[in-house]
């Protein structure tokens, strides 16, 4: 008899803890007068937006198109078998340019080959709904159990640059003949720009653990994010040709030819810092551990959370005085709440 009231009393307690986690989501929503733009998403990992219709990719492997209120979920046929190592999957997405044109879009995923595992940069084409692997830009950037790196964005010089991790080989990240732990630069066509600052390398600045965002201002500064190893995660400026430590120095520290963070959490935490976008000399920044949307002011230096308790925060967007943010509480490694994963709206104005 005792056994069976345990029980019962631990199902009620289960069933309430269930409640109070859902009413404490839906209670920050209400008041942060955040809007839900949609739901039940999977394991979402880039915004997109093209007019009013949003792209998100998800790491599952497929592409959400949202417009009007509608929901759709979009077949992705890739060359390469998917893998589902912790982090990986269909990760950065980024509309081409002439998308409306063309079709095109970019995407990197990682994947499987035998008992190897490698990250890709491919055009994908969108043909009656269904996305297919168009052409390969840039293959065989090496990954491993995680580290995957995985941001795409096209900076204001028209090149698509593409963050790659050390796939948990440190020693890669300050290898100039590896890509990975590095920022990559490279042309729409798969090309090497002749202005990168190594001949005939896509590297663009190396010494990198696991960059997972990107922003530029409008003067062209590029701002990156990047996950420290348990601590000292980093927001850095980047210059082209530089060497950003890791493995050797990381947060605080210096050395003589490496560049220390403009930003880093330090020590004493983490943020797991990800997709990030600039507006008024601030950088807004997402963060999975750190389960907040991170507010950097390039002005006085301060830092501070502009969302908290809608769990892990995966990617970010800023367009027409509004923030847009996905979450990522169905990762694994998140406490999956009603309806996750969520992309989420906000005016700036209401962040002030």
């Amino acid at each position: 008899m005792l056994s069976k009231a345990l029980s019962i009393m631990m199902i009620i307690l289960l069933l309430v803890g269930c409640t109070q986690a859902t009413e404490n989501t839906q209670n920050a929503e209400s008041n942060l007068n955040v809007e839900v733009i949609a739901e039940n998403l999977e394991i979402p990992w880039s915004i997109e937006k093209e007019g009013d219709t949003f792209y998100l990719s998800e790491r599952p492997g497929a592409i959400i198109r949202i417009e009007n209120g509608k929901v759709d979920r979009q077949k992705v046929e890739l060359k390469n078998r998917l893998s589902t190592a912790s982090e990986a999957g269909l990760l950065g997405f980024v509309l081409a340019p002439d998308f409306q044109e063309s079709n095109l879009a970019y995407a990197y995923y990682t994947y499987e080959d035998n008992a190897e595992r490698f990250n890709r940069i491919v055009a994908l084409r969108l043909d009656d709904g269904v996305w297919s692997e168009n052409s390969v830009l840039l293959d065989r950037i090496r990954s491993g159990p995680a580290h995957h790196g995985g941001r795409l964005k096209i900076g204001p010089d028209g090149k698509l640059y593409a963050t790659a991790g050390d796939s948990y080989e440190p020693e890669l990240a300050q290898d100039l003949d590896s890509l990975g732990g590095k920022i990559l630069r490279i042309n729409l066509d798969g090309s090497v720009p002749s202005d990168n600052p190594y001949p005939n390398s896509y590297v663009y600045s190396y010494g990198h653990r696991n960059p997972q965002g990107f922003a530029w201002s409008p003067d062209g500064k590029l701002y990156p994010s990047e996950h420290g190893n348990s601590q000292n995660d980093e927001i850095n400026i980047i210059e082209p040709g530089q060497n950003y430590g890791w493995p050797i120095i990381e947060g605080h520290e210096e050395q003589r030819g490496m560049v220390s963070p403009l930003y880093t959490s330090g020590d004493a935490t983490t943020w797991a810092p990800s997709g990030m976008d600039y507006d008024n000399n601030k950088l807004y920044v997402a963060a999975l551990r750190g389960a907040a949307v991170l507010e950097f002011d390039l002005n006085t230096g301060e830092s501070r959370s502009v969302i908290t308790g809608l769990g892990r925060i995966r990617d970010v967007r800023i367009e027409d005085n509004f923030l847009y943010f996905i979450s990522n509480n169905r990762d694994g490694r998140g406490d999956p709440q009603e309806n996750d994963d969520k992309l989420y709206r906000i005016s700036l104005a209401a962040l002030d």
